[in-house]
């Protein structure tokens, strides 16, 4: 078999996989109100998890991401429980299935980028980006503090502004990250004085980024790998933003 027919068989399959998915999605809309479920929630929750776990391979992100949907604890994406989704006195089920929502387009996003990523004629082409990105959820004013200022300087401004997090400088440069977790570790867990000690003697370093460009799925990821809630992203090798884990709840809840 030439390597033009495989090609042209894969992005065949690939159509196939997101027209597939599209339609589970449409699905999920009749439980939103938008239409009359054909079955219960539970059998389209199984459905759509084999579904899932077939398309894009049993150990997806997504596939995990759609099983904590069902629970409504899409904290757990993360696998840091202490942050929770700001679901604004949503109605529960209706929160939830909103999750499931957000994943099931995260999933086609994913689909799409492969069949964009395959040759053409024979020509390989650069993959292509689709759907939601990080710089479109991210938070783009950047709060930052110095390396030196002490613990306490950094817990008030980050109280001022209602943060979980502060990038820290030298005055030259970015150089790490202090968040509120750090500070309740440090201060309260370890007794550390928060008068005298500076900052820099608790941060996180260096800085973890991402490029704005990038999907939010490898958001996810990289925040799973870094075992981090923050992550600054870049453009262009400057940091415009920062983007948290609150930030991701909100979208995959759909509170935007």
């Amino acid at each position: 078999m030439s390597t033009r027919t495989a090609s042209a068989k894969q992005r065949i399959s690939l159509d196939r996989s997101i027209e597939r998915m599209r339609k589970q999605l449409a699905e999920l809309a009749t439980f939103l109100g938008k239409g009359t479920p054909s079955r219960n929630l539970e059998e389209f929750d199984l459905d759509t998890e084999r579904l899932i776990g077939d398309l894009l391979g049993q150990t997806s992100d997504l596939l995990h991401a759609y099983e904590y949907a069902e629970l409504g604890e899409a904290a757990g994406l993360v696998n840091m429980t202490d942050e929770a989704p700001e679901s604004a006195g949503m109605d529960g089920q209706r929160y939830s299935l909103l999750q499931r929502s957000r994943v099931l387009e995260s999933c086609i996003s994913e689909l799409e980028a492969r069949r964009a990523a395959e040759p053409k004629g024979g020509k390989a082409s650069r993959r292509t980006l689709i759907g939601p990105q990080v710089v479109e959820h991210m938070t783009p004013e950047i709060q930052s503090l110095s390396q030196e200022a002490s613990l306490r300087e950094a817990g008030l401004v980050m109280q001022k502004w209602k943060l979980g997090s502060l990038l820290l400088t030298d005055d030259q440069s970015y150089v790490g990250f202090i968040t509120d977790s750090i500070l309740a570790r440090a201060v309260v867990a370890n007794g550390v004085d928060a008068n005298t000690t500076p900052a820099k003697a608790c941060m996180r370093k260096p800085v973890v980024a991402i490029a704005g460009d990038r999907p939010i799925i490898d958001a996810v990821r990289l925040m799973k790998e870094q075992a981090t809630r923050h992550v600054a992203v870049t453009q262009d090798g400057q940091i415009i933003g920062v983007i948290s884990v609150s930030n991701i709840l909100r979208y995959y809840s759909g509170v935007v």
